[in-house]
């Protein structure tokens, strides 16, 4: 398990409350204790819908300038994914992020590193089945905040202690680059997952406008992106194009 010492400098705060009410719903923030806070994110993740990953430079954008254009087209969960930076300075980007999410009303979801979620008061970590184990991340981030995990076949699916999990995403369904070396599964883990999975999934892995009609159809209520957005001319009219489909409403003409 990797040392928490490159993060001891940096200042603990104070835990930010979620916003209670609606996604996307801007209302004064009152203070929750743990138990409350928990509560309104699983009720906000069991509502959410469309979950973005991006990294702290999104396709040479500035992150600030994507969250808001994704989040207004109807992302409802940021996931930021950070491989190699250094853990005090994606804390101090994932703590800027979380202020921001938290204002425009989106759950921030930090990508592997548990000790820098729970330093930047991020509303949850995603790790993979390679990563540490999810039992370790529940001690280290406690009880109230999320905890997400990958998932790319029946067995680990079946795996799932939802004592322990709040949401799994499942794929890839779709080759990715963003994911080398690791075969598509196709829509029939979607459909598996739909019969099976004991909490909320997102499908995950090449999806786009283009080809969502095919996960929707196997059963996927929830998606996660990547370049989809991030990688858009106009990342809030492709989250909305996106969500539209997700929410079982034609796009508008400005949206085609």
């Amino acid at each position: 398990m990797r040392p928490r010492a490159s993060i001891r400098r940096i200042p603990r705060i104070a835990a930010n409350p979620a916003h209670a009410g609606p996604p996307h719903a801007c209302q004064t923030s009152l203070p929750m204790s743990a138990a409350d806070s928990s509560t309104n994110r699983r009720a906000r993740l069991a509502a959410a819908r469309l979950y973005l990953v991006c990294g702290a430079e999104p396709d040479g954008r500035e992150l600030p300038t994507l969250l808001r254009e994704a989040i207004a087209g109807g992302v409802d969960v940021v996931q930021l994914r950070e491989k190699h930076m250094p853990e005090e300075e994606l804390a101090s980007v994932a703590r800027a992020a979380r202020a921001l999410c938290e204002s425009l009303g989106a759950l921030l979801i930090v990508n592997d590193r548990p000790w820098v979620a729970r330093e930047a008061g991020a509303d949850g970590v995603h790790v993979g089945q390679d990563d540490i184990p999810v039992a370790d991340v529940r001690e280290l981030v406690g009880a109230d905040m999320l905890v997400g995990l990958s998932t790319h076949s029946p067995a680990e699916i079946d795996a799932v202690d939802a004592r322990v999990v709040d949401y799994i995403g499942v794929g890839p369904i779709h080759e990715t680059p963003t994911k080398p070396g690791r075969p598509a599964v196709g829509v029939e883990l979607i459909r598996y997952a739909a019969a099976n999975a004991p909490v909320p999934f997102f499908a995950i892995g090449g999806l786009h406008a283009g080809n969502l009609g095919g996960a929707l159809a196997a059963g996927a209520t929830r998606v996660c992106v990547l370049r989809a957005i991030a990688a858009a001319a106009r990342p809030e009219r492709e989250a909305r194009t996106l969500r539209e489909r997700l929410d079982g409403r034609r796009p508008t003409e400005d949206d085609q």
